[in-house]
């Protein structure tokens, strides 16, 4: 006899997934004893025609068609392979096209086209970089105490958030521990409708099976009557619950909502486009007042006002964005002389249509494309630093204190609230497991029922099918004893 998987069953499924690896493994081992102890047996003296009574063999079963069917699959393993070597060199060919038509292309380009160079900058980010930088580029008393605080300040908040961090674990574990007890205790009423539900079943369906096959084998001396026609148990018919109105409610509820929430975003996407387009005009607006501004002051220029001129003219030039036809249009008739013109209209020009321009150098260097050390820190522990480097101040130490203070209590908030927060979504999930659980005990039943029905539906049918052919009374007894003795003990099983 086969091994028999006692898995395969949606009370045992549930039950399995709230046990212990220890408490999984002992229950399987139990169940699998108590279904091979019920159904391997020895039976003795039974010639061939009772083991056909006994065990309801059709004189007429064939095996599955699908059985004897063996596919086969094309072999498609090199495929794979040989279409991704093709791929990573068709790859390599592309780009190497790409490297050659952009070395053809900055050949030819204009050198105000170019991209600039760039300096590579290397940010000190981090408190700690920073502070080991200024005591290898500086190895001064002040600088190695500084750096030296800093670490260790690193190392006792490593350690506390360590400790804080695994406390949170810790406590997190045992409110998890006690929610999963609460949902073992909630969850026995629920296996316990599921099993008896599951028993009532069974009974139901040995009385109505009892009764059908008792006036086939009954003493009395009335001729047994042949089944024209095979007669099919009746199923129970499980129709969804009909909607009440509290479901119809949140239906329309939910419709609402969905309605109310497209119509808010087409709302609110019109109202944006709206001031996109109000904030254009004020734009233009500001563009046209700024050249009458352009054109009044270049009429207005002369050699005395040159020099501040050139400047404002200049900015005004680039907030309007000006074309090279708009500037030397306006710069005609400007009172300077000839080369200051032309000169201003040529920079003007090229500025223009220049696609880049140089970051500023306090930022980003002086373009060339060496490395350059920047700090920019945004760490708490930048203030501990500041004021071990000059402790007389008091400003630097309340600094410290309060930007430290509020950043461990932001920590600690943190850390409480997320706490809180996984327990509260443990406890919310254990509560959708129960009630899922109990909305699944009516679905289980009904499973069950089913998988009972196919399986006992063609040893009824074969029953009926020897009635037709004239057995005997002592013949059937035994058909129908071992059909009901099936029903009451034959798959789907039924665990306790």
């Amino acid at each position: 006899m086969p091994k028999i998987n006692p898995l395969h069953d949606a009370d045992n499924t549930r039950q399995q997934r709230n046990m212990t690896n220890s408490q999984r493994r002992s229950n399987i081992t139990t169940k699998e004893g108590v279904v091979v102890n019920s159904f391997i047996k020895d039976k003795e003296g039974l010639n061939l025609s009772d083991t056909y009574n006994s065990l309801i063999i059709s004189n007429d079963s064939h095996m599955p068609a699908k059985l004897y069917e063996n596919p086969k699959s094309r072999e498609r393993n090199l495929a794979p392979i040989m279409g991704l070597s093709l791929g990573v060199m068709t790859g390599v060919t592309l780009f190497s096209a790409f490297v050659k038509r952009n070395a053809k292309i900055a050949t030819n380009l204009a050198k105000e086209k170019w991209l600039p160079t760039v300096t590579r900058n290397v940010n000190l980010s981090e408190e700690t970089t920073q502070a080991i930088y200024q005591m290898i580029q500086n190895p001064s008393r002040t600088s190695v105490i500084a750096a030296t605080g800093v670490l260790a300040l690193s190392a006792m908040a490593f350690m506390g958030k360590t400790f804080l961090d695994g406390y949170k674990d810790i406590w997190i574990k045992r409110k998890e521990a006690d929610i999963q007890k609460n949902l073992q205790e909630n969850l026995i009423s629920v296996e316990t409708q599921s099993f008896s539900g599951k028993m009532q079943i069974i009974r139901t369906m040995l009385s109505d099976r009892a009764k059908e096959f008792e006036k086939y084998i009954n003493d009395d001396d009335e001729k047994i009557l042949p089944n024209f026609g095979k007669k099919v148990f009746s199923q129970v018919s499980f129709t969804s619950k009909p909607k009440t109105k509290e479901d119809k409610k949140s239906t329309a509820a939910y419709i609402l909502m969905g309605l109310g929430t497209v119509g808010a975003i087409v709302g609110l996407g019109f109202t944006a486009i709206k001031n996109v387009s109000k904030s254009r005009g004020y734009l233009n607006k500001y563009l046209d007042d700024t050249k009458k501004v352009i054109e009044e002051v270049a009429k207005t220029s002369n050699r005395t006002t040159q020099k501040v001129d050139m400047e404002n003219l200049e900015n005004m030039f680039k907030i309007v964005d000006a074309s090279p036809e708009y500037v030397e249009g306006v710069m005609k008739n400007v009172q300077w002389d000839d080369a200051d013109k032309t000169n201003f209209v040529r920079d003007i020009t090229t500025k223009i249509k220049t696609s880049t321009t140089k970051v500023n150098p306090n930022i980003g260097g002086d373009g060339t494309s060496k490395p350059a050390f920047n700090s920019f820190v945004n760490d708490y522990r930048a203030f501990f630093y500041n004021w071990l480097l000059d402790t007389s101040n008091p400003q630097f130490k309340q600094l410290f204190f309060g930007v430290t203070g509020v950043t461990a209590a932001g920590y600690g908030g943190k850390l409480v609230g997320d706490a809180i927060k996984d327990v509260q979504v443990k406890k919310i999930n254990a509560e959708t497991e129960l009630d899922l659980q109990k909305r699944l005990v009516a679905t289980e039943l009904r499973n069950f029922k089913s998988k009972k029905d196919s399986a006992i539906q063609p040893l009824v049918d074969e029953f009926y099918k020897q009635v037709d052919e004239g057995k005997s009374k002592p013949e059937l007894k035994t058909m129908a004893e071992n059909i009901l003795f099936e029903i009451k003990n034959g798959a789907p099983f039924v665990y306790s």
